[in-house]
């Protein structure tokens, strides 16, 4: 049984983990038995909270004499678990830790890869904590193994196995604790990545550089190759060259953060570093290639592990000036001899050009790798700006390339690195589609593949030597248009003069797709150079109708070069013969054609319908083609991410065509629900089906009635416990697009009715505060559709929602967004629904408790003012009835209630900033005025005559033709005296046409129309605003009436006593407000 261990934490008794029931349980895990493994799994999990288990399992792994597997589900475990848990000292004691630091060294002979590897992972994950405070002595350990271990290795010629083991182990972790504070942000790791550096650049640079004098044209030869000391000391040079590399990246990256001394020392060690790396990566660079050639194809193992392990160690030099490139491109270029070996560089692509092909390859056993050849092109593309005919100072540069080398590279590139190859056509008869797609991703990826990062350097050669660049081009696409003879054009007449007529084979079909690409490349330069609207009706054209078996190529390049010149504003979208090409390229099937030109031709319509200048109007005759075939498309794609890719161009024809898409709405919506289908759980196609829906009924408006048999399906896919966790967003995109767009949420020939799925909007406002302010805007729309529909059918369940959202952690703006609806539903629907509702649910008694006690900010408290003015305007008894139910309910006295209410209606006036909003408040009081409340009344000649003055001198109001009342003369012979004795008349209400309203800004504030602009719900939202009894009715009649029914219900001596206090200032201009017409 395991001995109980009681943690620091007090009354926590821990297990102490049992040594032998560990290596039983490793044992288990590592048998045949699938039963044995998941019970010694379980089982396994439980001992890793055990104290001790990190020691033992350590313990375990260093036992060479238990079988391998055992020890290598030890090591695994260990250092899954430990470096999470090595602060805890419910799991490790002191004494324990210093063990584990202890033994990791062991593993430095560890012949087993995964060991090693799993130990160098954990030491490295555990420095980063201890070193240097708990573990000062782990580099210097490191460095006294390294040390003595490279002395034993040089000052021997025989081979020690043993020496060259514990050299690769050692060398290994220390670059893997280089990289791990390499990689630290915080203050104090920073700091000792700087004594790292410092104690190691130039003990680690002298190791190189005595192990790199070993790799000379006497040692490293085509006899030697095979060695296997050659094939250790490449290996070793390349793991001590790599921790420099990382210490000399991290400096550079922080140069601009040291002082004036460290930045000189730092300074002085990365220019040598650097300088000897260029020589060096040029004396390996012909060596290699040397001995590649003399040995030819065919190398024996060991001579293949030797010339992979020095491709691998010269990448590593080439990655070395990359990423300074990258990091300060400013500072790169004023490196010693940086130029030399960029164009060093480049001269090893011009050399491979001219060779033979066989040479080149994605091979490290070539003479001229192609990552090689990459890594030599991006370097020359980002330093072409030193080299550019002008500075930006605008000062002519000495040290520009010539015009013939700038010619010579083009050629190169359009010649042999540009053009398919015979991988790229196999590639693309292999699966059309995968390359397609491949194809068509512009992202980093150029950087790694020969083709892609010869057209960047293309446009960089463009950007900094147009005057080269762009006449060379244009010469040649004149001659090529001209379909005359190339030969006097001496520069790229071996290049051109084969395609100069009309091609056919398919060398000269692969040669004119590389030209097309040349130019759509360099469009925004070549812009001015051609004219492209005469290009494509002369040439273009017909060749993208052509059937020649070989010219999928060409029309798969001729669909891509549309799309970038109108993506690029380069030529207008508005010309026809552009729709009718990419129309042909995307609906033909027959012979010169395939799925690759069908994909990239659906591509380039979407860059071409997706820019500023695209014109509907143009591109209607072409729509039905364009649905119908995107549709179709999409059906044929064999791959999600292909129909994904189609989607997104019927999405955006969808949107941009706006009402043109109306008469092709059943074409694009009758193969949805089987793609949907067939899209299982592909979320990111699903996702784009969702927006081809709601993009659609965008576009069709109130025609998108109609669809409630996809849309409603679709919305509750998207929200079931399947779907929400992946399109909840997207779901409630289009479920709000399609209440904004509707006519109606009630079922339109039989098909599901949108009122139907309001029980999950309900649902969502109770539980989903992610997505609360959609879900707020989709009950909205509703309440704008059909409000009372809505409170006859859910009126308790939707307050409870509403109560439940209130009272959660939801951000004050939800929260204050909710009031609105509520407002918003109070306004559009009579109060015998809502009513009673509000009490039963608790939301009312909510409401008011949360405003009494000032729960929330000033503005969230000025909404439940609004709401409530809203309430007691629309039905002054029914508020009386839901407060008076409240007091019942909260036991607290109804005096109480009034009085916090008022008081929050006086001090939360201040902070209502709209004029309507004033003008509501002070209705919204006017009317508990007319109830006769005592509670109320006790305020009339103080607060509520100062809300009314204060808004009675903003809100400056008339009827068009003025309406006096018979009595006014009683009015201004009795305010005073009599104190409202008599009745005063009522003024009849003004329409929203003859109430001239001086305050009132010409239209609502935008968030009022809440993004619906251009939909059937702006137009129901601006007749409710229209419709407002804030607007249409005139405040002064409106409190004259309601002070009226105040003195009807209390007599007119007790009115009388109400006003006693009042200022006679302030009375007569109440009187005059009241009066004035």
């Amino acid at each position: 049984m395991n001995a109980a261990r009681k943690s620091i934490a007090r009354g926590i008794v821990v297990e102490t983990v049992s040594p032998t029931e560990l290596l039983q349980v490793l044992n288990g895990a590592c048998s045949p038995d699938q039963a044995q493994i998941m019970a010694s799994g379980d089982r396994l999990k439980q001992m890793l909270d055990m104290f001790g288990i990190f020691d033992s399992l350590q313990d375990v792994a260093t036992q060479r004499e238990l079988p391998l597997p055992i020890r290598q589900q030890a090591i695994i475990q260990f250092t899954r678990a430990a470096p999470n848990h090595w602060k805890s000292r419910k799991l490790l004691s002191d004494d324990q830790r210093i063990r584990i630091r202890r033994r990791s060294m062991v593993f430095l002979d560890e012949e087993d890869d995964s060991i090693a590897n799993f130990n160098k992972l954990s030491v490295s994950k555990i420095a980063r904590q201890d070193y240097p405070n708990n573990w000062p002595t782990l580099l210097n350990d490191l460095l006294n193994v390294i040390d003595s271990n490279l002395q034993k290795r040089y000052s021997s010629i025989l081979e020690d196995l043993q020496n060259t083991l514990v050299l690769r182990r050692s060398l290994q972790l220390l670059n893997a604790i280089l990289k791990e504070f390499a990689g630290m942000k915080m203050l104090n790791g920073i700091k000792t990545m700087g004594n790292i550096a410092e104690q190691l650049r130039f003990v680690l640079y002298g190791y190189y550089s005595r192990m790199a004098s070993t790799f000379t044209a006497t040692t490293l030869t085509p006899q030697t190759i095979d060695s296997q000391r050659i094939f250790d000391d490449i290996l070793l040079s390349h793991l001590v060259y790599k921790c420099i590399v990382k210490m000399a990246v991290w400096i550079w990256n922080r140069m601009d953060k040291l002082s004036l001394e460290e930045r000189q020392s730092y300074q002085s060690w990365l220019e040598d570093l650097f300088r000897n790396t260029a020589v060096q990566i040029k004396s390996l660079t012909e060596l290699r290639k040397t001995i590649v050639i003399s040995l030819g194809d065919g190398l024996p193992n060991q001579s293949s592990r030797t010339i992979k392990a020095l491709t691998k160690h010269i990448r590593s030099m080439g990655k070395f000036f990359r990423r300074m490139q990258q990091l300060s491109h400013q500072r790169f270029v004023l490196l010693p001899t940086c130029g030399d070996i960029i164009l060093y560089l480049w001269s090893q692509v011009v050399e491979a050009t001219s060779g033979p092909q066989e040479l080149i390859g994605d091979s490290d056993e070539v003479a001229y790798p192609l990552v090689f050849l990459v890594q030599g092109m991006v370097l020359f593309k980002d330093n072409l700006a030193q080299w550019s005919e002008v500075r930006k100072s605008g000062v002519h540069n000495i040290n520009s390339l010539s015009q013939d080398f700038v010619e010579n590279a083009v050629r190169l590139l359009v010649t042999r690195f540009m053009p398919l190859n015979s991988t790229d056509l196999e590639n693309w008869m292999a699966d059309p589609e995968e390359w397609a797609n491949t194809e068509g991703k512009e992202d980093d990826q150029w950087e790694f593949e020969i083709r892609p990062c010869s057209e960047r350097v293309l446009v960089q050669l463009s950007n900094q030597f147009p005057r080269f660049v762009i006449p060379l081009l244009q010469t040649t696409f004149q001659q090529v248009a001209r379909k005359s003879n190339l030969s006097s054009f001496c520069s790229l007449r071996l290049l051109f003069a084969s395609i100069a007529q009309p091609p056919t084979d398919l060398a000269s079909v692969v040669q004119k797709e590389a030209l097309y690409c040349a130019i759509g490349r360099c469009a925004i330069r070549m812009k001015d150079a051609i004219p492209f609207d005469e290009w494509l009706e002369h040439t273009l054209v017909i060749e993208a109708r052509d059937t020649n078996p070989n010219y999928p190529i060409l029309k798969r390049r001729i669909a891509w070069l549309i799309g970038k010149w109108v993506s690029e504003s380069c030529t207008s979208p508005n010309n026809p013969q552009i729709w009718a090409t990419l129309m042909h390229l995307l609906q033909d099937r027959g012979t010169g054609s395939d799925a690759v030109v069908r994909f990239t031709a659906a591509t380039a319509l979407r860059e071409c319908i997706d820019t500023i200048d695209f014109s509907p109007n143009v591109f209607a005759p072409f729509l039905p083609t364009a649905t119908s075939e995107l549709v179709r498309l999409i059906g044929e794609a064999e791959t999600l991410e292909s129909k994904r890719r189609v989607d997104a161009t019927l999405n955006t024809v969808i949107e941009r065509s706006d009402s043109h898409i109306t008469p092709f709405m059943a074409i694009i919506a009758e193969p949805l629900p089987h793609l949907w289908t067939t899209a299982g759980e592909d979320w990111l196609l699903k996702g784009s089906l969702l927006v081809t829906v709601t993009k659609l009924v965008e576009a069709v408006k109130s025609e998108s009635t109609t669809l409630g048999g996809i849309v409603v399906p679709l919305i509750r896919e998207s929200l079931s416990p399947e779907g929400t966790a992946h399109l909840d967003e997207d779901g409630l995109a289009l479920w709000l697009s399609a209440l904004r767009n509707t006519i109606t949420i009630s079922a339109v020939n039989g098909a599901p009715a949108l009122k139907d799925i309001f029980p999950r909007a309900i649902t969502l406002l109770a539980s989903n505060l992610d997505l609360l302010g959609k879900i707020t805007s989709i009950i909205e729309s509703y309440f704008l559709l059909d409000a009372p529909d809505i409170l006859k059918s859910h009126a308790t369940e939707l307050f409870q929602a509403f109560l439940a959202a209130l009272k959660s952690d939801a951000v004050t703006l939800n929260m204050k967004d909710m009031i609105i609806s509520l407002s918003l539903l109070v306004q559009v629907s009579p109060p015998a629904l809502w009513g009673e509702a509000m009490h039963t649910s608790g939301l009312f008694n909510h409401l008011l408790m949360n405003l009494v006690e000032g729960e929330g900010n000033s503005l969230f408290l000025a909404e439940h003012i609004y709401l409530f003015s809203r309430m007691v305007v629309a039905d002054r008894q029914l508020f009386l009835q839901l407060i008076s139910a409240a007091s019942a309910t909260t036991s607290q006295k109804e005096a109480y209630l009034y009085n916090g209410l008022l008081d929050q209606w006086w001090g939360k006036f201040d902070n209502m900033s709209e004029a309507r909003h004033r003008k509501l408040a002070a209705m919204g009081i006017a009317s508990l005025v007319s109830t006769g409340r005592p509670e109320v009344l006790e305020r009339l000649s103080g607060e509520i005559f100062n809300i009314w003055l204060d808004v009675f001198g903003e809100v400056k109001e008339a009827l068009a033709e003025a309406t006096i009342p018979e009595d006014s003369e009683w009015v201004a012979s009795h305010l005073v005296s009599r104190q409202f004795r008599n009745v005063i008349p009522s003024l009849p209400l003004a329409s929203p046409t003859s109430l001239k309203r001086y305050w009132e800004l010409d239209e609502p504030l935008g968030a009022y129309y809440q993004g619906s602009e251009g939909t059937p719900e702006y137009e129901r939202r601006k007749v409710v605003y229209e419709c407002d009894p804030v607007r249409t009715t005139q405040l002064n009649v409106y409190v004259s009436a309601r002070l009226r029914e105040a003195e009807g219900i209390c007599g007119p001596g007790l009115f009388e006593s109400f006003l006693k206090t009042t200022d006679p200032t302030v009375l007569k201009q109440i009187q005059d407000a009241l009066l004035q017409t």
